[in-house]
């Protein structure tokens, strides 16, 4: 009997050993996205590729280069705003990335009230998110619609959040995200007020934003009105053929750069100067 007790004890020991003993294996690091992925994402167009939007951006450089050239017939003058509108299809995504993170934040509080009414009404906490799927804001219904679906297969609901953040891809919804996630760990009596605070918060925080943005729209206005009428008078100039032949020289294709060079440094300054602070996604 005392060996048995003795043999048990030891094994016992032995399995505690071995628990704190083993190395844990290395949590595999995600691959972190390029600036073009993360854009795209940010913009709802996750399913385009960099390599796409690279082609694209070179594609209407080169198309813009030779609509310049066919009209001017100055080599310069194309390749200058060739390489400037190559860039439009950037601007064109980060505007509507732009757009798409304040329709979501418009949004956001409406979101966070119907999970706030859900949990009063006796439900748990993953069954309210997957509800905003059905009866939340339209345009976060997409969104926790595949949530519902991931809960249900998986029912892991922190990676199911993960997933959200990643499928959102705002910074408005991270906060919300990682609320949730902080409301799930505490649950209790303390739910309900968690949610209406953020909810608050929300509200205050869009209301803030909304009118320092009105503010500054004058400011991006002046800025994209300032760059582009030399380069739209240039344009106007070329179709006079004895006018744009003296940019056909070193010294006029000299002038061409240095004067793209200049309005992109001061649009990138005023732009700097006038934009509003960021928000930053939450362990994206």
């Amino acid at each position: 009997m005392g060996a048995l007790v003795g043999l048990g004890f030891g094994l016992g020991v032995l399995l505690i050993w071995s628990a704190f003993a083993t190395p844990r294996p290395p949590r595999p690091e995600q691959p972190r996205s390029g600036r073009i992925e993360r854009l795209l994402a940010e913009a709802g167009m996750a399913g385009v590729t960099p390599r796409s939007m690279v082609l694209l951006c070179v594609a209407t450089g080169l198309v813009v280069a030779l609509v310049v050239l066919a009209m001017s017939r100055t080599a310069p003058l194309a390749i200058v705003v060739g390489a400037l509108t190559a860039y439009l299809p950037v601007a064109v995504v980060s505007g509507r990335a732009r757009r798409r993170h304040r329709e979501l934040a418009e949004v956001w509080p409406e979101a966070v009230d119907d999970l706030t009414s859900a949990v009063r009404a006796g439900m748990s906490l993953p069954d309210a998110v997957a509800a905003l799927g059905v009866r939340g804001p339209e345009a976060l219904r997409s969104a926790f619609d595949s949530f519902a679906l991931d809960y249900q297969v998986s029912g892991r609901f922190g990676d199911c959040l993960d997933r959200l953040k990643d499928r959102l891809a705002d910074p408005v919804g991270d906060r919300v995200v990682e609320g949730l996630r902080v409301a799930r760990e505490v649950g209790g009596g303390e739910l309900g007020r968690l949610l209406r605070n953020l909810s608050a918060y929300l509200r205050d925080d869009l209301r803030t934003r909304s009118e320092l943005e009105a503010r500054q729209s004058w400011t991006i206005n002046g800025a994209r009105l300032a760059v582009s009428a030399p380069w739209l008078v240039l344009l106007l100039m070329s179709l006079q053929t004895d006018v744009i032949t003296r940019y056909r020289s070193a010294a006029g294709a000299v002038i061409l750069v240095v004067g793209a060079g200049a309005c992109v440094f001061a649009y990138r300054l005023m732009m700097r100067i006038g934009r509003l602070p960021t928000e930053r996604r939450i362990l994206s």
